[in-house]
């Protein structure tokens, strides 16, 4: 199955071009005279832990006002948990943010809600970002949203489990039949969780999307439609089912119970084999101490030929008349010292080529490399389809009812295939 590919690292020649301030933007998006700025932005930090983002933002406001005395800006940093449903309850109460700092955008673009990023940004600052990424911005091909972070997905494994069961821990499952086969080891060595498989509410989607992927299917094909009931996708929830779910492999919690987070935090306790993370889990993992390895995500037959990459969004709102200045404000944060300060402390990968490049040549970064690496084989959700936002709602009800005992993957499949066509044809596609 051919499916579309979002994400490419390309060479434009353009280092540094971020630095440079919006002053060329385009005419009849508001004066930055006096302007305060409403800024909403999610909190990238450990829960309950000490890295918030808040600092961040509060540091970058004070240090901008400090370039642009005549423009305030008034920071808002909530969780992932709500930062989506405020925004959205925000533009439903007619206040919407001057910038948001999100999930996704599509929606608020196709209600004609954003300014573009034409209007926002000077064509240096537009021309620095990774350019699959930016087309992965576009509704109806006017870019909106503006890539603000971005990751991949690898195969975590905790070393001294493997060691316990009698694994090779430098040698990480490459297959399916590889991965079941260390999963039954690490069970037999009495590992609570064997395998992760968060197909709860928090991460369903994502878990979703990576063994579709390794399955040789994917949430659209190559011409963008969706195709969520292919024969592909359905043998690869008929796999986690009977060989992962119903071997026991999985741990006692059924996955449609099971979150992200909760998987992450049992990693730091030394109680899962394997699961497959983000770039942050490496920070969790070293401050308890957790001797890992990464790998390229196990595939049906071999090494999966991609991975999942994640882009999350910024954007601004046009009903406050402020884009001159939210575009001053966006083009200063995405300078590449500024962006890069972002991304590298919560071991996220860079936007930008600029800071791609730089993230490449820090060898303090070494870690990340293996994650940079998968970017140009990366595919991501089908943000800018205006339907992915209910689509992706229905997955985290109901995926986890696929690989149930008497599950019926082809059933809840088609059920969500129905769900994906019935919102195209309401006017929520592309």
């Amino acid at each position: 199955m051919q499916r579309r590919r979002f994400l490419g690292l390309a060479a434009t020649g353009m280092a540094g071009a971020a630095g440079l301030t919006a002053s060329a933007c385009s005419g009849g998006t508001g004066s930055g005279d006096g302007v305060t700025l409403k800024l909403v932005a999610a909190d990238y930090g450990d829960p309950g832990g000490d890295n918030g983002s808040q600092a961040y933002w509060d540091g970058l406001a004070r240090s901008f006002e400090k370039q642009h005395p005549d423009i305030a800006v008034d920071v808002s940093v909530l969780s992932w948990n709500e930062v989506d449903k405020k925004v959205a309850a925000m533009v439903a109460d007619g206040t919407p943010p001057d910038i948001a700092q999100i999930g996704s955008y599509a929606d608020y673009a196709a209600r004609g809600r954003l300014y573009s990023v034409g209007e926002l940004l000077p064509i240096p600052v537009q021309a620095d970002y990774l350019p699959s990424l930016a087309e992965a911005g576009e509704v109806n091909r006017m870019q909106y949203g503006l890539p603000f972070v971005s990751s991949t997905r690898l195969l975590f494994y905790n070393k001294a489990l493997f060691a316990r069961a009698g694994l090779d821990p430098e040698e990480p499952p490459g297959s399916w039949a590889e991965l079941r086969k260390a999963a039954r080891a690490l069970k037999a060595a009495d590992v609570r969780i064997p395998y992760g498989l968060p197909l709860g509410p928090e991460e369903a989607p994502a878990e979703t999307m990576m063994w579709l992927l390794s399955g040789g299917g994917g949430y659209t094909d190559n011409g963008d439609s969706y195709v969520l009931d292919s024969p592909e996708n359905i043998a690869t929830f008929e796999w986690l089912r009977d060989s992962l779910v119903g071997a026991g492999l999985t741990g006692d919690a059924a996955p449609a119970d099971t979150n992200r987070q909760d998987l992450f935090d049992a990693f730091g306790r030394g109680e899962v084999g394997m699961l497959n993370g983000h770039p942050t889990l490496m920070q969790q993992a070293d401050r308890k101490h957790v001797e890992y390895g990464t790998a390229v995500l196990p595939g049906k037959n071999g090494p999966a030929s991609s991975t999942m990459g994640v882009a999350d969004w910024a954007m601004a709102f046009k009903q406050n008349g402020h884009g001159e200045a939210a575009g001053k404000f966006l083009a200063y944060a995405f300078d590449v010292d500024r962006h890069y300060d972002f991304v590298s402390r919560y071991d996220l990968l860079p936007v930008t080529t600029s800071a791609s490049a730089r993230m490449r040549s820090d060898g303090s970064q070494k870690k990340l490399r293996k994650f940079l690496d998968q970017l140009p084989r990366a595919e991501f959700y089908p943000v800018g389809k205006v339907s992915w936002g209910k689509v992706s709602a229905e997955i985290k009800r109901k995926i986890g009812r696929a690989v149930a005992e008497n599950g019926e993957p082809a059933n809840v499949l088609g059920a969500l295939q129905q769900t994906a066509e019935a919102e195209e044809s309401a006017g929520g596609g592309r």
